[in-house]
């Protein structure tokens, strides 16, 4: 059966499949997302459903953030790439062999990220913080998690983060990656019948002024660990009632030299998922 997207606008929740478009009858975001076999469930409710193609025009101009109830979670160090940068970047304060153990370590790094009114959306603004010099995004696999801890969906993120302030010293981690406008997510959730591909590669592109400052791209099957074992100890000790986002770390990383100015446009593409733009504001 045909995956589907699924997207979250000012007219309603639309579902997509192909080149066809419906209307939830659902109107509450949190309830239509947070079920177990979401693929199946939400193709059920297709075949009542007429369709719309004039919704094309809603996830044109009326896009939100695919979040409602949910948090955003992040898991670090879980390609090699993002070790190196992480244990080079710290290695002044002392810090470089937590990267390098976490790396290692049976329990995954893990950390709370944003609350949805701290999340950007497709064509949104993230911001970089003014009291950092040396800022990134990182594009990740990010994953939609149902309450009952199964992984349902996929969306592109963007993990903004302020390099120098986590290696100045990594309990600063909160400060660098957590603040307004430092998560972004979309533009829709994907909702596919069998797990993502691993072969599934994950593109960056960042524009100044029109020209192409960095790019890069890697596949997910370069993650050292697997979703389930990032998810399953996520819900260890903690409940999510509505579902939760996961990001799943970044192995894309731009050279030391390299930070984030304003007007910059970040573009981040995962294969079948879709494409998440942003700009850069201060």
């Amino acid at each position: 059966m045909q995956a589907i997207k699924i997207y979250k606008t000012n007219k309603g929740i639309v579902i997509q499949r192909g080149v066809e478009f419906f209307l939830s009858v659902e109107s509450d975001w949190d309830k239509f997302i947070n079920r177990k076999d979401l693929f199946k469930k939400a193709n059920d409710e297709i075949k009542v459903l007429k369709t719309n193609n004039d919704l094309s025009e809603a996830i044109t101009n009326h896009l939100s953030p695919p979040i409602g109830g949910q948090e955003i979670w992040a898991a670090g160090v879980t390609y090699l790439r993002s070790r190196e940068a992480r244990m080079e970047e710290s290695k002044n304060a002392g810090g470089g062999d937590f990267y390098a153990k976490v790396y290692e370590a049976d329990r995954p790094e893990l950390f709370f990220k944003a609350p949805a009114y701290r999340t950007m959306g497709h064509g949104d603004v993230v911001r970089i913080r003014k009291d950092s010099k040396w800022n990134v995004p990182e594009p990740e696999l990010t994953l939609f998690v149902c309450s009952q801890g199964t992984i349902e969906g996929y969306t592109v993120g963007n993990d903004m983060s302020s390099r120098d302030i986590e290696g100045e010293n990594p309990l600063y981690l909160p400060q660098a990656k957590s603040y307004n406008g430092s998560a972004a997510i979309g533009p829709c959730l994907y909702i596919p019948g069998q797990p993502i591909h691993p072969d599934s590669a994950i593109r960056i592109e960042i524009q100044r002024q029109h020209d192409l400052v960095f790019s890069g791209e890697i596949s997910i099957n370069r993650m050292k660990r697997k979703h389930e074992e990032l998810v399953e100890y996520l819900f260890r000790e903690t409940s999510f009632p509505n579902g939760v986002y996961l990001m799943t770390g970044t192995g894309i990383v731009p050279p030391d030299h390299f930070t984030l100015k304003p007007g910059d446009e970040i573009k981040i593409s995962i294969e079948n998922v879709g494409t998440l733009v942003n700009t850069v504001g201060q």
